[in-house]
């Protein structure tokens, strides 16, 4: 282990959407406090249940990969900034970082991983893995996926109630195949790269994280949200999604015979996306969902995919979302509802810095503020503050003074 300098990233992101995650509480015992990869290791294999292992900060090059299978762990950085924490993956080039094996109500807080050639976290999701917390955390140079949840068999209950919150993804490059030796010309094209990609996901919360430059190669990689294979009844909501290659995905094009939807009763709102070419949202082979009051600015988009609908979405609902950009992109065949959908061409005086994710309006726009429907579901915008009856189109909601509205 080796110590480091602490400090945050520097990267192109406006400071307004890069949320502060609130303190976790304090643990109860037992808690282990760790100075070393030998001692992490063993704190790991001999925890107990409800055990707090506590890191120092400093780099942990780890020689393979952590493996949790004890109910209620919780791993944490000693101090609470993320960036004073380093699991570093790099050295001896592993393909998984840290695992989460046949246990539950696992946490993973205020720490940094990095450098890792397929799965930073892996939900092994088949062996039985719920109420999965991760927790502002970076994940850094993830090559395949940042957080994997795994094809789960009809045998074991699907993973239920996990979060991802107050998490910043971020890579310093587009994906090459030195990253990843899997990923070859001859199947992926080095595009086989995403943030979160779970499979029968059921009643998961993905809030309030950041995710900048997943990319692949050529600039065709997965989702930076990626739910498929019969994912139920989540959340995701207050979402900054820049220079990804596709913002949030439900579904995909591939859909096993025995999978009947991608996605079903998924609400997506009040997210942030920015300059995402492949796709700002899309919903393929998905039943029952909402895409509403998300904020997307891609005036250059080269495919037309802002939101992009396909193959069969019976009962999706697509309402109240501000483009900068492309129209809707309806290809479905299923009964879709396209409602207050509003497109704008770019201007200076709409967002206070698009490029850098923030998507606040800058003024008060008469064509976006007070003429959206009101829904039951979406009751705050991206800030948390309260719609009213008449609320405005986009996750921002206008309002006078605002605190979380800055000119640059």
């Amino acid at each position: 282990m080796s110590a480091v300098h602490a400090k945050p990233p520097e990267l192109p992101i406006a400071p307004q959407v890069i949320r502060a995650a609130p303190p976790l509480p304090a643990p109860t015992e037992p808690v282990i406090r760790v100075h070393s990869v030998e001692e992490l290791f063993k704190a790991v294999e001999h925890a107990k249940e409800g055990t707090t292992i506590f890191l120092s900060p400093g780099r942990y090059v780890l020689p393979h990969r952590l493996d949790i299978c004890t109910d209620r762990v919780t791993l944490r950085g000693a101090t609470g900034r993320r960036e004073e924490v380093i699991l570093d993956g790099g050295p001896h080039q592993l393909g998984e970082l840290l695992a989460i094996h046949g246990c539950s109500d696992v946490v993973i807080a205020d720490l940094t991983i990095e450098n890792v050639r397929w799965n930073g976290i892996k939900l092994d999701t088949d062996s039985g893995v719920h109420r999965v917390t991760i927790y502002n955390c970076i994940l850094h140079n993830i090559w395949q996926r940042a957080v994997k949840g795994v094809r789960v068999p009809a045998t074991v209950a699907r993973p239920e109630g996990s979060r991802v919150m107050y998490c910043l993804f971020y890579n310093d490059r587009p994906k090459s195949y030195a990253d990843d030796p899997a990923d070859t010309p001859e199947n992926f094209q080095g595009n086989y790269i995403g943030g979160i990609d779970i499979m029968f996901a059921a009643k998961w919360t993905i809030s309030d994280n950041v995710f900048y430059n997943i990319q692949g190669r050529t600039r065709e990689g997965r989702g930076a949200i990626f739910l498929w294979h019969d994912s139920r009844d989540c959340i995701v909501e207050r979402n900054v999604i820049i220079n990804c290659d596709v913002g949030i995905a439900l579904g995909n094009s591939y859909k096993p015979p025995d999978v009947p939807v991608h996605s079903a009763n998924i609400i997506v709102r009040n997210n942030f996306i920015a300059q995402c070419p492949e796709s700002g949202i899309v919903s393929d082979y998905t039943r029952d969902c909402l895409i509403a009051h998300n904020t997307i600015f891609d005036p250059d988009n080269r495919l037309g995919r802002l939101i992009r609908l396909v193959h069969d979405n019976q009962g999706t609902i697509v309402v109240n979302n501000l483009l900068v950009g492309s129209p809707v992109r309806n290809e479905s065949t299923g009964e879709i509802r396209l409602i207050k959908n509003l497109i704008l061409s770019p201007s200076p005086d709409l967002f206070v810095d698009p490029k850098r994710g923030d998507l606040h309006l800058r003024t008060r726009q008469p064509a976006v503020c007070d003429v959206g429907n009101p829904l039951p579901q979406v009751i705050e915008d991206f800030d948390r503050q309260p719609r009213d009856s008449r609320p405005d189109i986009g996750a921002d909601e206008w309002i006078e003074e605002d605190p979380f509205r800055k000119s640059n």
